[in-house]
């Protein structure tokens, strides 16, 4: 008999990283590995679960810059030259190692991997993952929610209303242009709240949102049900707050399942082990060693050697731990049943892109726990936010959540720092004269060329707002690429800026940016103006 709900929501996103302007752009690899690991084993998965009917449910949150790029037709054709490429490179270990009876076997693996997601790609979805998403959603399984439009830090966006309003209206509105519905939820960037943020969501149709342990236990109301039951935010809004058990066993680097030894070791990647001449052709520009997503090792022990990567053994392991987790989860729910007025809902948000890139595991240890939970033996069942909150009849408590996000010691301190705080100012500023702009243009007539302008205006916007770029600041990891992009698209506002001020609109400049940055096609620059009625 189910006694208590799973709600397991994977957010998938992606910094808009697209570059018409070189022949390749190795960041772009992001993308493409992601649909290689992550996106692609997740439709698989999702494809055996429906041809096998089994009755599940699952929530995913595409953000509004992976949408776009899934459907690029530049970064569509990019993407299978780079699985062309893996193809090649794999086909080339076939033979390399035809001396080397176990190391072949995992070549002969990865062949047959890559052969598989092309055809899941080409084929079968005809390069448009998105269509595979849509059917889930469709059979009524997969619950497809959205984000912020360029996944904007809004804690520290929100010295401008409209700033914020922006984010989540046109994130809502890409989604709803490229799916064809309204999102019921909102994954909130970084799960960063503000008190107050429920309000602007309201007016979006959002009719919940996620907060990490600590926004509901810190509420204005101490939570009567912990976070095992969402708060109304007063406004109808309703926030769910993350699940630190569940969390735990996946995240943890010492308890979290993604570390067994048995699993596939991350860091051993032909890319680094090979001889360069061999390699060469498949790294960055020839040059510079990265990974190709060929892998020969498990994780094994700390400090012992790494011992070959068993793929049977690895899969075992898998559906061992999502045997585990489902049990833990069980007794989660038996000792929440005896102190709670509703049935629980355990609430487990992940990042999409740990399950196959960092755990490459991680999609069968998913199918398999929906498969588990869809067993009548089991007390869990899995469930939408969407079909909880249509579910209980009892009214919810009402409380505003806490200022809080999922990141490093609960807040916004990853996000601000020494190593990022310089830009803030320069996206507060560049937002003030985006907002005059608008405000000032109010009842004129503005022709073809400076509504095209003032697009690509906020265009850049949004861009430089993106939470991605102080994070990897933060972080250590391409920064010199971070700094850029900031740099880049708030130096393309202020060109624009200047422009649209002095009426000297160069349409050749404003073209070719129009190319590089491309994202939001209905943009309306209207929506800066704060006195707008809305």
């Amino acid at each position: 008999m189910k006694t208590g709900f799973l709600s397991i929501i994977l957010h998938a996103h992606l910094p808009y990283v697209r570059h018409p302007e070189h022949e390749s752009f190795f960041e772009e690899n992001w993308l493409f590995e992601a649909i290689t690991e992550c996106y692609i084993p997740l439709i698989d998965a999702l494809d055996r679960l429906q041809k096998d009917k089994i009755d599940y449910r699952l929530t995913l949150s595409l953000s509004p810059p992976l949408i776009s790029m899934l459907c690029d037709d530049l970064l569509q054709a990019r993407y299978l030259k780079y699985l062309h490429k893996l193809l090649e490179l794999a086909k080339k270990e076939v033979t390399r190692t035809k001396k080397q009876a176990d190391y072949q076997k995992l070549a002969t693996y990865y062949l047959q991997l890559f052969q598989k997601t092309l055809d899941t790609y080409q084929n079968q979805y005809n390069c448009d993952l998105l269509s595979a998403f849509k059917k889930h959603h469709a059979a009524g399984t997969l619950e497809l929610i959205t984000c912020a439009a360029t996944h904007g830090f809004l804690p520290l966006l929100n010295i401008s209303e409209t700033a914020v309003r922006n984010q989540i209206n046109i994130g809502v509105k890409t989604f709803e242009a490229h799916l064809g519905f309204s999102p019921a939820g909102f994954w909130i960037p970084e799960c960063a709240y503000y008190p107050g943020l429920e309000t602007l969501l309201a007016e979006a149709g959002i009719n919940y949102f996620f907060v990490d342990t600590h926004g509901i236990t810190d509420a204005t109301e101490s939570p009567k049900n912990g976070v095992y039951a969402p708060l109304d935010c007063g406004n109808g809004v309703t926030a769910f707050g993350r699940d630190p058990e569940s969390s735990r066993q996946v995240w943890s680097s010492q308890e979290g399942y993604p570390g067994d030894y048995d699993y596939r070791e991350y860091y051993k990647d032909i890319g680094f082990d090979l001889d360069f001449d061999y390699i060469a052709p498949y790294i960055l520009d020839s040059e510079i060693r990265i990974n190709t997503g060929i892998k020969y090792y498990r994780v094994t022990g700390k400090d012992l050697p790494k011992e070959l990567y068993n793929p049977q053994k690895a899969l075992a392991k898998a559906h061992e731990h999502a045997q585990d987790f489902i049990n833990k989860r069980q007794l989660q729910i038996e000792a929440l049943n005896a102190t709670m007025d509703r049935p629980p809902i355990i609430i487990a948000p992940y990042d999409a892109e740990l399950f196959g890139h960092w755990w490459f595991e991680g999609p069968h240890w998913l199918e398999k726990i929906l498969r588990l939970a869809s067993e009548q033996t089991n007390k869990v069942q899995t469930i939408t936010c969407s079909d909880y909150l249509k579910q209980q009849q009892t009214a919810h408590q009402v409380a505003t959540p806490s200022a809080s996000t999922w990141g490093d010691q609960g807040y916004s301190s990853y996000w601000l720092n020494e190593t990022n705080d310089w830009i803030y100012p320069f996206l507060h500023q560049a937002e003030t004269e985006m907002e005059k702009l608008a405000s000032d243009l109010q009842g004129l007539s503005v022709t073809s060329l400076q509504t095209r302008a003032l697009n690509q205006a906020a265009r850049s916007i949004l861009l430089a707002q993106a939470s991605d770029w102080p994070f990897i600041m933060k972080s250590g990891t391409t920064t010199e690429y971070a700094n850029k992009r900031i740099t880049d698209h708030l130096a393309r506002f202020n060109y624009l800026h200047d422009c649209i001020r002095k009426n000297r609109i160069d349409e050749r400049h404003l073209t070719a940016l129009e190319i590089m940055d491309n994202i939001f096609p209905d943009i309306d620059f209207r929506d800066y103006n704060p006195k707008k009625t809305r």
